[in-house]
């Protein structure tokens, strides 16, 4: 889920509990707070607990509340996923350690000393592309042995490795990637943690239903009709931001307001996004025709009061 802000740069509460009720009244099974689309790398720790307990004062029980993001500091990740459980998460996901670079036995360690410090069921989050290093097969055979590491958000895009893991372990398997979303559900996955997801739950939700119930076609249909919305999403600038950029031009959020480093699509960007949006057709639950995007207001990015590095 994104983290709406004011234009500011604040943590628009008002703003976040009302996302959070329409994602879960939409069909979203579970919300993912704190992760990379709600700019976890930005938010102070506080900032991340307190998206955890308003969570589950909204969801009262409608949908689990999972606190992503982690940190490449695995004792301040232990810390933060200690107090997220406290404050009532459901369930943690651990990023692979970032920019440290580790061997795959430092990563393993780093898993397994999470794991070892909640009670709550891990998933493991493997995105190559961000963190500068995968989950190997071999690591994740490993990890899958923990009582308490239970599935993988996988964003590294190998379906065939996914498939050899999910033949070897009891690891549950999620899309990481939108468009790999029924991919990943075709050979056994359970579900998807998308970032397209923030504006368009309801096809999610029936393309889950749909492979669930054996129904391959109605899942096609409704991979047909996102893949506009998911390249407007996903290829012309980051996740969240062309999210964020798309939320407010519905009118769902306040501002499309991004923390920098972040900021808001340039014009030829906006221009890039709004064009994909323009075929956008029959999508359950998303009606284009008032969408007015406000490229002045989302340009550039803010610097919150309290920096997110403060602990």
């Amino acid at each position: 889920m994104v983290t709406p802000m004011t234009f500011e740069g604040e943590v628009d509460w008002p703003g976040v509990e009302s996302l959070m009720d329409t994602l879960i009244s939409h069909g979203a099974d579970g919300l993912v707070v704190t992760g990379t689309t709600g700019e976890t790398s930005t938010l102070t720790d506080a900032e991340k607990i307190q998206l955890v307990t308003t969570g589950k004062s909204v969801s009262s029980g409608r949908a689990k509340i999972i606190t992503g993001g982690g940190s490449n500091e695995t004792a301040h990740a232990i810390e933060l996923y200690k107090a997220s459980e406290k404050a009532g998460a459901d369930g943690v996901m651990i990023v692979t350690p970032y920019y440290n670079k580790p061997t795959q036995a430092g990563v393993l360690t780093h898993f397994r000393m999470i794991s070892d410090a909640t009670d709550l069921p891990v998933m493991l989050y493997d995105i190559p592309g961000r963190s500068g290093i995968e989950i190997t097969y071999d690591t994740l055979l490993r990890a899958a042995k923990h009582p308490n590491i239970v599935a993988v958000k996988d964003a590294k895009g190998d379906l065939s490795e996914v498939s050899r893991v999910m033949n070897n372990t009891d690891l549950i398997y999620f899309a990481g990637d939108d468009a790999n979303a029924l991919p990943t559900l075709a050979i056994g996955g359970a579900g998807l943690i998308g970032v397209t997801a923030n504006i368009a739950p309801e096809p999610y939700r029936l393309m889950v239903d749909a492979v669930n119930a054996g129904d391959l076609h109605t899942a096609t249909a409704q991979h047909k009709l996102l893949e506009p919305l998911v390249r407007a999403t996903m290829t012309h600038v980051p996740g969240t931001v062309a999210t964020k950029y798309i939320l407010q031009g519905l009118g769902r959020i306040g501002s499309a307001r991004v923390r920098l480093p972040l900021v808001g699509p340039e014009e030829s960007e906006a221009a890039n996004i709004e064009n994909d949006i323009a075929l956008v057709q029959g999508v359950p639950g998303v009606d284009f025709s008032n969408f007015r995007p406000d490229r002045n207001a989302a340009a550039g990015g803010a610097l919150p009061k309290v920096a997110g590095t403060t602990r």
